[in-house]
C-alpha cells in the first residue's frame, strides 16, 4: 500500500482509581489554577458527589464555585451564561464535572471566556485548520472528571454544541481542550440512573465500534478500539445489574475513555445520524446510538463482515458478523433500549432534514461505505 501520512494524538494525564477525586485539589493547584469554577449539569449539581468535589475545593482554599445550567444538548445559550459567571467570578480555569454534556459545555467555557468579542464559537468548527483562528494563550486550563462512562470527552480535544437556531450539532475542536489532568474515579459513576448507564455505556461501544469499522489508516487506535468493544460486551451488563460493582465500573471508564482515543480514526453513520436526531429531538446521544446501531451494521456489512468477524473471535462471540451482530440485540435487550427511533419518541420525522444534517456532520466521512441522500434516507427509514 501506499504509506498514508497521518496525524495522531493521545491522551493528558489519567488519574484513575477509586477515591481520587480527594487529588482535586491538588491537580488544580499543579496546572495553575487559584479560583477554578466547576461545571456540571443541573440534575448533577444536588447530588453528593458534587458537594464531595467542591468540599475538596474548598479544602484546598479554591473556593466553591459552580455552575449548572447545562441543557442535556449544550447550546451556545448555555455557553453565554457559563461565560457570565466565569468573568464575573474572577476565574482562572474550568473543572468539567459530570457526563460528555457538562464536559463538553465546560470546555467551550474555558476556550471561549477570554476570546475576542469577534470571535463565534462557530468559528471554530471542526474544519480544516479554523482552530487556529483563537488565540491559544487566551484558553484557560481545564480539569475533566467524568462521572459517566460514555463519551470519553475527558480525553478528547473537542466538543460538541447545539446551535439552538439550526438545530444542529457542531464539533468544536482545538487542541488546548484537551484537559490538563483527568480524574477518573469509578465511584463517582455509582449513582448513575440505569437508563443513563445503558445509555453511555452504549456510547462508548459505538465510538469503539465506528472506530474499528472505520476504513482509515490508524493501527494504534484498532487495537484499543478491539480491546474497549470486549470490555463493553464484558462489563455494561454488570454495571446495569449491579451499580455497586466496582471493578465493572472501572472498566467501563476505561472503555470510554479508550472509545475517544481511538475515534481519532473515524467515526461514522451511527454519529451522522444520532447527531441530528439528538439535536432536533433533544434525545439522548448514547441512547441513540444504541437504536440505530444495528441498522448501521447491516447498512455496512458489505464493507465490514470480514473486519467484525475477527473482532467477533477476539471478543469471544460466535457466529461472526452474525453472531456479533446477535449479541448487540441481545446487549440492547438487557438494557432496554428502545428497538427503533419511533420508541424512542422520534415521531413524524422530517426525513429530507435529517438527511441533510446527517450528510453536512463530520461523521458520515469515516462511514465504510459512502453515504449520500438516496442511501441515508432509506437508513432513517429502516430506523423507525
Amino acid at each position: 500500500m501506499n504509506v498514508p501520512t497521518m496525524n495522531w494524538s493521545y491522551p493528558t494525564a489519567v488519574k484513575f482509581g477509586v477515591g481520587r477525586i480527594k487529588e482535586l485539589a491538588d491537580h488544580a493547584k499543579a496546572v495553575g489554577m487559584k479560583a477554578p469554577l466547576l461545571v456540571t449539569d443541573k440534575a448533577l449539581a444536588a447530588l453528593p458527589i458534587t458537594a464531595e468535589a467542591l468540599a475538596a475545593l474548598e479544602a484546598g482554599g479554591l473556593g466553591k464555585a459552580l455552575f449548572s445550567e447545562v441543557d442535556a444538548n449544550p447550546t451556545e445559550a448555555n455557553m453565554a451564561a457559563g461565560i457570565a459567571v466565569y468573568k464575573a467570578g474572577g476565574h482562572d480555569g474550568v473543572i468539567c464535572f459530570g457526563g460528555g454534556s457538562a464536559l463538553d459545555l465546560g470546555k467551550m467555557i474555558a476556550l471561549m471566556a477570554g476570546q475576542r468579542a469577534d470571535l463565534s464559537v462557530w468559528d471554530l468548527e471542526d474544519i480544516g485548520d479554523w482552530w487556529t483562528r483563537a488565540d491559544a494563550a487566551k484558553i484557560a486550563p481545564i480539569i475533566a472528571v467524568p462521572t459517566t462512562a460514555g463519551t470519553g470527552s475527558e480525553v478528547g480535544r473537542a466538543g460538541v454544541l447545539t446551535n439552538a437556531t439550526t438545530h444542529k450539532k457542531k464539533i468544536i475542536f482545538h487542541p488546548a481542550l484537551m484537559p490538563k489532568v483527568t480524574i477518573c474515579d469509578p465511584a463517582l459513576t455509582v449513582g448513575m440512573p440505569k437508563f443513563i448507564t445503558a445509555g453511555t455505556g452504549m456510547d462508548a461501544l459505538a465510538h469503539c465500534l465506528e472506530a474499528y469499522c472505520s476504513p482509515f489508516y490508524h493501527p494504534m487506535s484498532q487495537g484499543i478500539a478491539l480491546e474497549g468493544m470486549r470490555l463493553v460486551f464484558e462489563n455494561l451488563p454488570k454495571v446495569y445489574a449491579n451499580p455497586g460493582d466496582l471493578e465493572a465500573r472501572a472498566h467501563m471508564m476505561s472503555a470510554a475513555a479508550m472509545g475517544a482515543v481511538a475515534f481519532q480514526k473515524g467515526l461514522g453513520a451511527i454519529h451522522s445520524l444520532s447527531h441530528p436526531i439528538g439535536a432536533v429531538y433533544n434525545t439522548h446521544h448514547g441512547t441513540t446510538n444504541a437504536v440505530v446501531m444495528p441498522m448501521v451494521l447491516d447498512f455496512n456489512r458489505p464493507a465490514i463482515e470480514e473486519r467484525l468477524t475477527r473482532a467477533a473471535a477476539y471478543i469471544g462471540i460466535a457466529g461472526g458478523f452474525e453472531g456479533f451482530r446477535a449479541a448487540v440485540m441481545d446487549l440492547r435487550k438487557t438494557l432496554a433500549i428502545p428497538a427503533t427511533l419511533t420508541a424512542l419518541g422520534v415521531t413524524n420525522p422530517d426525513l429530507a432534514m435529517l438527511t441533510e444534517m446527517a450528510l453536512e456532520d463530520p461523521s458520515c466521512g469515516g462511514n465504510p461505505i459512502e453515504m449520500n441522500a438516496a442511501n441515508t434516507r432509506a437508513l432513517f427509514e429502516a430506523c423507525l
